[in-house]
């Protein structure tokens, strides 16, 4: 296996991003940062991916900030703002999974804490192995959440149990963060690649436009009017009803038959 800090495999309309720094938890220090931003956007521009996976190496899926580093950071910051990785990495990181035009998924192969957490919440399903979980630790080393987690967090757990979640940080169980809708599925560690893979290979065979459409108009409707949530469901019917997909579905439909995809 190569040292890269970040692996990208492609197969069957399907991208696997795994961060890949296991003896240090897939903590995210400046070059690992670096390159999953880069893949992330690489993987966006493909048309033959359909479906991106995200997941880790060894004993945790991510753990966030590299803390080893982010000292000597602290110590070395003299002037301008000690924590730019956040408008630097963090944010175009996770803009880039959130506006990814395909869907997303995580695969929770162990904990995933900090950052790491923020990065499973962005990701449209989260396939969690009944030993891994969740911890929301910012405020376990003073710092404000980031990654997009205030704006996460809230909208599948609630503001309430999310400040609770931020305020007193521990780590949430698989069966525990199935109950709060932070795990889509808990699966048993040995299932979660054959899981994974069947979940992907069912998105990347759909008809992607539309489901990358979908999660558009549900998240712009989580914080818009009515009227507004309607002129985009019709903008994006609009996009969807030109595709090669949508002319295939119905044309299956007459056909009584069952419509192949193109993601197009």
């Amino acid at each position: 296996m190569t040292d890269a800090p970040v692996l990208l495999d492609v197969g069957d309309g399907v991208a696997i991003v795994t961060l890949n720094r296991p003896d240090a938890m897939n903590s995210l220090d400046v070059a690992t940062k670096v390159l999953l931003l880069e893949t992330l956007r690489q993987v966006a521009d493909l048309d033959s991916v359909r479906c991106v996976v995200l997941t880790g190496t060894g004993r945790a899926f991510c753990t966030g900030q590299d803390l080893k580093e982010h000292i000597g950071l602290l110590r070395s910051s003299s002037s301008g703002p000690r924590l730019s990785t956040v408008e630097e990495h963090y944010n175009p990181i996770v803009t880039a999974l959130v506006e990814m035009p395909k869907p997303t998924v995580a695969a929770l192969n162990g904990v995933a804490a900090g950052a790491g957490a923020s990065l499973a919440l962005a990701c449209d399903l989260r396939l969690v192995a009944d030993t891994a979980g969740f911890n929301f630790a910012f405020a376990n080393v003073a710092l404000s959440c980031d990654t997009g987690m205030s704006w996460t967090l809230q909208r599948i757990v609630g503001r309430a149990r999310a400040l609770e979640l931020l305020y007193f940080p521990r780590t949430v169980g698989a069966e525990e963060s199935a109950s709060l809708g932070l795990a889509t599925t808990v699966v048993a560690p040995e299932d979660l690649v054959g899981e994974t893979a069947a979940l992907a290979g069912r998105l990347a065979a759909g008809p992607t436009v539309a489901l990358a459409s979908i999660r558009e108009a549900v998240t712009f409707a989580g914080d818009h009017p009515f009227a507004e949530a309607l002129a985009t469901e019709a903008r994006l019917m609009n996009r969807t009803g030109g595709t090669a997909d949508h002319e295939a579905a119905v044309a299956a439909f007459v056909a009584k038959q069952k419509p192949v995809y193109e993601g197009r």
